[in-house]
């Protein structure tokens, strides 16, 4: 019997089999009808998503946590728009992923069609790549140049157009396999060179984050510099690459950071930056490490050392794999001399990091918990392995701060700012890792951007837990304002819904908790809804206005 013709959206399902790919995140559209004809019937799931904005979080999220891109579908023009946010995040986070977006028919373009948009001229700017898919046989080789672009070098999104008259042709051609990705090397000189560099300091310091890790090399960087005892300063929002309770990790730099890791990251005369660079935000604002003749050994496996800042001695392309290989096996024999240096950092960081008991804490409002009360109870339930999530604002640094990271990866966020991250990144995760307890902290205005998405984690069966810090204002901002227009509150003032019904009325557990007494009962019964009932749980925390921070 001769094989029925294969169109191109079937080629393209079929490429994403050959990557690996076991899911995409989608909101349907007419424009892009034969992928999802492709996708029936196949062993990608199709997980139906409520806004192009937590699709494209979620595919981000999973590019992430995997290191294999996210793969979202979206519809030309709303759609399209819509899924700029994540588009933007995956930039500027260097995060694979790759966006297929329904076009108008080639016949229709430059007549302002409906929906009608140029994807060279919305995404140029904020992607690797932009490929407009005009000849159907091209299908799989496109596909295959997309996955190849979002993952090589420094990771980031991939644009991929569908004219809705060429998916729907025969496909002619034949199925591309995935091209390999290079990890870089480090040179037998370079090794020479920043061993000798290392060996000669004074105060060494390990500065980690960024993307291209795996499990691995994260385990192996921490030997490391367990076996040396160099110090590690981790970047914002990447501080699950060394163990939390690792005796070099001196905790994070960035918005939130403690004292002692900024001193120390300033001071140390060699710093090996090792997938992250010295950006403005683990710079203070590019005022550290802004000596002339300060020792950056910059490993990146992005030529362009694009975001540096400050002095380079030398630039390795690597990725972090490849630096982990490569150092793996060296003992410089001067833990001893550095153990001071060392304790400092750590032991401030264990400081910073404990959460304390109700004696310190400030008197709140009638009506009002300690966010801190919450995540204590939190920690003392958390298994081993649970991975969290935070999108922006100043309730992530209950998170940052006190929720610990001992195993890689266990920490999706956001390194652009970007707000209504944290549930579609813990329904990527539970789906990616059913497992594992997921849980998304969240601040009000956070939640709300992409809150509906519990109907997804409801219809994908994923048991997130949510706890959200409800103080009725966009904190981040109050803060900057009080600072610049002191008691000129204006455009920060938020009214709420009672969260805990909401996520009832998606099918999952709500907690409302109004007083510190009632923090322990709020998580044991949500943590039972999650872990034995296997459904999501949301934990609403009313909070004081006048404690934004920790």
């Amino acid at each position: 019997m001769p094989q029925k013709p294969r169109h191109a959206g079937q080629a393209i399902v079929d490429s994403l089999g050959l990557h690996g790919v076991k899911r995409v995140f989608a909101v349907p559209g007419e424009s892009y009808l034969a992928v999802l004809d492709g996708l029936h019937g196949t062993d990608i799931d199709t997980v139906v998503v409520r806004h192009e904005g937590g699709a494209a979080y979620m595919a981000e999220a999973h590019g992430k946590l995997t290191g294999e891109p996210g793969v979202a579908m979206v519809t030309r023009g709303p759609g399209a728009a819509n899924a700029y946010v994540g588009i933007h995040t995956a930039w500027q986070d260097a995060t694979p992923m790759v966006l297929f977006v329904g076009l108008v028919p080639i016949a229709d373009r430059m007549r302002e069609s409906f929906q009608e948009f140029d994807p060279n001229a919305w995404f140029g700017s904020q992607a690797k790549r932009v490929f407009i898919l005009d000849q159907s046989e091209r299908a799989s080789e496109i596909v295959a140049e997309a996955f190849f672009a979002a993952k090589s070098g420094r990771p980031g999104p991939v644009i991929v157009g569908l004219p809705e008259d060429v998916i729907t042709h025969d496909f002619t051609g034949t199925l591309a396999d995935p091209i390999p990705v290079a990890d870089g090397a480090v040179s037998p000189r370079e090794l020479e060179a920043i061993t000798a560099a290392l060996s000669g300091a004074r105060k060494p310091l390990l500065f980690v984050g960024g993307q291209r890790w795996t499990p691995g090399a994260a385990a192996a960087l921490t030997r490391f510099a367990e076996t040396n005892g160099i110090p590690v300063a981790q970047d914002w929002h990447a501080s699950d690459r060394v163990p939390f309770r690792s005796p070099v990790n001196i905790g994070t730099l960035g918005y939130g950071r403690g004292d002692t890791a900024a001193a120390m990251f300033d001071e140390a005369d060699v710093v090996i930056a090792i997938g992250a660079l010295p950006t403005d935000v683990p710079t203070d604002g590019f005022r550290l490490r802004q000596r002339p003749n300060a020792v950056n050994w910059l490993v990146s496996i992005d030529s362009a050392l694009r975001g540096r800042s400050g002095a380079v001695t030398g630039h390795v392309l690597a990725s972090p794999v490849a630096f982990a290989q490569a150092v793996g096996g060296l003992a410089l024999g001067r833990a001893a001399v550095w153990d001071a240096w060392r304790a400092r950092g750590h032991d401030a960081h264990a400081a910073f990091a404990a959460i304390g008991g109700d004696a310190g804490l400030p008197v709140t409002a009638d009506g009002t918990a300690h966010m801190s009360v919450v995540v204590r109870e939190l920690l003392q339930r958390l298994p081993e392995d649970a991975l969290y999530t935070i999108g922006a604002g100043n309730h992530t640094m209950w998170a940052q701060q006190f929720i610990p990271t001992n195993v890689y990866p266990s920490q999706l966020a956001t390194r652009n700012g970007s707000m209504g991250y944290s549930i579609p990144a813990a329904i990527a995760a539970g789906l990616e890792s059913p497992g594992r307890l997921v849980v998304a902290v969240c601040g009000d205005g956070e939640f709300l951007m992409n809150g509906q998405e519990l109907a997804t984690a409801e219809q994908q069966g994923v048991p997130v837990l949510a706890i959200i810090l409800d103080n009725r204002q966009f904190g981040t901002i109050r803060d900057h304002q009080e600072r610049d227009f002191p008691g000129r509150v204006s455009g920060t003032q938020l009214a709420n819904p009672d969260f805990a019904a909401f996520a009832r009325a998606f099918g999952g557990h709500g907690e409302t908790v109004t007083a510190d007494g009632q923090a322990a009962g709020a998580v044991e019964r949500a943590f039972k809804a999650v872990t034995e009932q296997r459904k999501p749980a949301l934990i609403h925390v009313i909070a004081d206005q006048s404690i934004n921070l920790p």
